[in-house]
């Protein structure tokens, strides 16, 4: 038999691959599964970028041949301009914007073309799966920052040990924050970290994936609005959460071309980048921009707030978010003991409810389990009266929700 590679033995199960299975298993035992495992969208693209793709790969063959790997430049351009417009953060489309074929893709490159064999990365536990598996994909070591509520979750840079840091190579953040929801509230913090990267030469990986899905006021920045930012950083984002994109597989890196250079040098080996037809279509989004985005964060906000009073009235502790399509909830006494992935497995089994466990996020993710805000606002109902069921409590009366116009045609 021929052994699997070493790296690949090395990463342990992938947790969100065993609550998918219980899912199927569920629904194939003629369950009703409501799915809130995965920050997967149901609402669909917004029109006027599915119009832009039908028309260009109908009308312009063109599109159907090999794209730039770094991105075609009418996209650089796009995304240069709405960076401008958003956060008024100046970029040279030509050497300091580069398409990715999803962040997630992105940031498992930037590890392979940043770490080697025994360099440490410094990543949050909990945190987004990819910041912690790419570093183990390029055989780095990944040294775990526990964020929680003590810390306002966000990581202690000063507790770091002066050896972890003379060798660490890259610093991974993600505000808003997947999977506790966490914001930043004090720029401070920031120039603390550009204080930190600067000291010790290491490169800030800043995933803004959720900049645009926040609420009641808050508008999350970007890391290039610090003073010292483009010394040490590189920022990730996607069209997945904010246009309802998530299979169309599209997003971009930017920042200074010194640092992103080898990202874009590593990707033009591997792959030819992401599908022109995609690129432009997703110019579209950016041009449309913010107009369609507001009816989504509004729809996502009613949902956070439906969810948020009803697992409150159940006994649940949560925080409400100011950002992200996810509550991080902790899991009730009666079932702490159970651990995160043993609840999960329980509640699918006997209610069709499909969660993350915090657990699959990091160790320190362990005691919570993520809900995302991807079912029609009918379903939240369902699920609130089999939580009730299941929990056992009485005395609480379930509120069901003013359904939306044209909730109920969202994807089930």
């Amino acid at each position: 038999m021929i052994p699997s590679p070493k790296k690949l033995q090395n990463l342990p199960p992938y947790i969100f691959g065993r609550i998918k299975s219980l899912g199927l298993e569920a629904a194939s035992n003629k369950l009703d599964v409501i799915d809130l495992s995965m920050g997967n969208p149901d609402l669909p693209t917004p029109q006027p970028i599915i119009d832009r793709l039908v028309d260009t790969v109908s009308h312009h063959p063109r599109t159907h041949r090999y794209p730039q790997a770094k991105g075609m430049p009418k996209f650089r351009s796009a995304v240069s301009v709405w960076m401008k417009k958003r956060f008024d953060v100046e970029l040279n489309p030509e050497q300091e914007v580069c398409s990715l074929i999803g962040s997630k893709e992105g940031i498992a490159n930037l590890c392979q073309s940043y770490l080697k064999a025994g360099d440490i990365a410094l990543v949050t536990s909990p945190c987004y799966p990819v910041h912690f598996y790419g570093v183990v994909l390029a055989q780095a070591i990944p040294y775990l920052l526990p964020i929680n509520a003590q810390n306002n979750y966000l990581p202690e840079l000063e507790k770091i040990p002066e050896k972890i840091a003379r060798r660490a190579k890259i610093l991974f953040l993600n505000y808003p924050n997947n999977p506790t929801t966490a914001t930043i509230e004090d720029i401070a913090y920031l120039k603390e970290v550009i204080r930190f990267a600067k000291k010790y030469g290491i490169l800030v990986c800043y995933d803004n994936a959720y900049s645009e899905i926040a609420f009641d006021g808050y508008e999350p920045g970007s890391f290039f609005q610090i003073p010292g930012s483009r010394d040490v950083g590189l920022e990730f984002h996607s069209f997945s959460k904010t246009y309802n994109m998530a299979g169309w597989r599209i997003g971009w890196a930017c920042g200074p071309e010194k640092l992103l250079g080898p990202l874009v040098k590593f990707k033009s080996y591997i792959d030819y980048g992401a599908p022109t037809f995609i690129q432009l279509s997703a110019v579209k989004a950016l041009e449309i921009w913010p107009g369609c985005v507001r009816e989504l964060v509004g729809t996502y906000q009613r949902r956070r707030d439906y969810l948020h009073e009803g697992l409150t009235s159940l006994g649940w502790n949560v925080k409400k978010p100011k950002a992200t399509m996810y509550l991080w909830a902790e899991i009730p006494d009666p079932y702490k003991k159970l651990g995160s992935l043993k609840f999960c497995e329980k509640l699918i089994k006997e209610t069709g409810i499909a969660l993350s466990p915090g657990v699959g996020f990091g160790e320190a993710g362990e005691g919570f389990v993520r809900f995302a805000l991807v079912t029609r606002d009918s379903r939240f109902y369902d699920l609130l009266v089999r939580l009730k069921k299941f929990q056992g409590v009485s005395g609480v009366t379930i509120r069901e929700p003013k359904i939306t116009k044209g909730d109920e045609k969202v994807l089930s």
